[in-house]
């Protein structure tokens, strides 16, 4: 595996220190969400040129990190026709930065169907994939023109909420740019946790082909609430994806979640320790 850490999840006093910081601690790889991992300069559309793409990138590959994931979470399903323009151009501008980045891919989760971007029942429903399949297939046709990877992260609240529908987007749009970022807790809730490991497993088997990146992270549970937590720190059982992994996906990036600059390491050594060990 090549495993790496969120750029906002390390701390730093500048972008060229962050990128140091995370080879410093041992990490390969990294995902960029511009405006969260970077203070000193600005990150916005019109600032996304391809010098500063070139300048990001040199600063990378100075440090021998690659950028694995290029962020850009914002709701494919918003029912207000005015922002969803904004963020369908907002994915444009991030594809065309990530062509010149050379990054694995632009990454975005499955959305919610309103504005606010949170959990409602109706998330569940029929019409709401429809509607996001519809929108994501404009944002993958831009995409495919300019050889971009789209990476689409399944969430148990989102539309996108577990094997079966993951499997039936990538059927719809039918497109090899439009592959799956796999985080197996984020699938997980207070009332299917017991059963993580047949969950992982069903989806393994459904879209294993298609995942291109891995995002890790565990889980505890409190005041009967599911809680995130780093790798090694929780309940999830990694045997049997890291043995897929092991199996069908080398070198694959593998991006941790829900660190701190003082626990970042150990998930890291945790990680490699299981892996070797399989």
């Amino acid at each position: 595996m090549r495993i790496g850490v969120r750029g906002h999840d390390v701390k730093a006093d500048s972008f060229q220190h962050l990128v140091e910081e995370i080879n410093r601690q041992g990490f390969l790889c990294s995902q960029l969400a511009l405006k969260k991992a970077i203070k000193e300069f600005p990150t916005h559309k019109e600032a996304m040129t391809p010098g500063l793409a070139c300048y990001i990138k040199e600063v990378f590959a100075n440090n021998h990190v690659d950028i694995a994931v290029l962020g850009c979470y914002l709701n494919l399903a918003n029912p207000d026709k005015q922002q969803l323009e904004d963020i369908i151009d907002t994915y444009k501008r991030h594809i065309q930065f990530a062509s010149i980045l050379g990054c694995g891919l632009v990454g975005t989760e499955t959305g919610a169907c309103n504005v606010e971007y949170k959990y409602e029942p109706a998330n569940h429903s029929e019409e709401a994939l429809d509607i996001f399949i519809k929108n994501l297939s404009t944002v993958v046709e831009y995409a495919e023109k300019l050889g971009v990877i789209i990476g689409i992260e399944p969430v148990y609240k989102h539309i996108m909420n577990d094997a079966k529908r993951t499997r039936k987007v990538l059927d719809a749009i039918g497109s090899p740019n439009l592959q799956v970022i796999f985080d197996p807790v984020n699938l997980l809730y207070e009332g299917n946790y017991h059963n993580h490991k047949e969950i992982v497993e069903e989806f393994l088997q459904l879209n294993g082909k298609d995942i291109a990146v891995i995002h890790a992270k565990d889980f505890v549970i409190e005041n009967d609430k599911l809680k995130p937590v780093a790798c090694g720190m929780g309940l999830f059982e990694y045997d049997s994806l890291l043995s897929y992994i092991k199996k069908n996906k080398p070198y694959i990036h593998v991006l941790l979640e829900n660190t701190t600059p003082e626990n970042a390491e150990t998930a890291r050594e945790f990680m490699e320790q299981k892996y070797s060990s399989l």
